[in-house]
């Protein structure tokens, strides 16, 4: 499944929400999320206007990967 090409870091961290990330701290640009949901699990998601493709697929890997979920029943389920 493709992913979309115009998805900010601020709409992708409200997407997360679904699974149990909330927003622990903001550094600059950058807003860590965590979740208690299967263990505790960081991710650092830039809030730029626009995602590039392999920060969104890095960052998606590591969600699908914590929640032992494939990639694309990821992006199902989230776009």
């Amino acid at each position: 499944m493709k992913l979309p090409r115009e998805i900010s870091g601020l709409e992708l961290t409200k997407l997360l929400k679904k699974y149990g990330y909330e927003i622990t701290r903001q550094t600059g640009s950058h807003v860590r999320l965590t979740t208690a949901i299967k263990g505790e699990h960081h991710i650092t998601i830039p809030s730029h206007k626009s995602l590039k493709l392999g920060t969104l697929s890095g960052i998606l890997n590591d969600v699908a990967a914590h929640f032992q979920i494939d990639k694309s029943d990821l992006i199902k389920e989230l776009f």
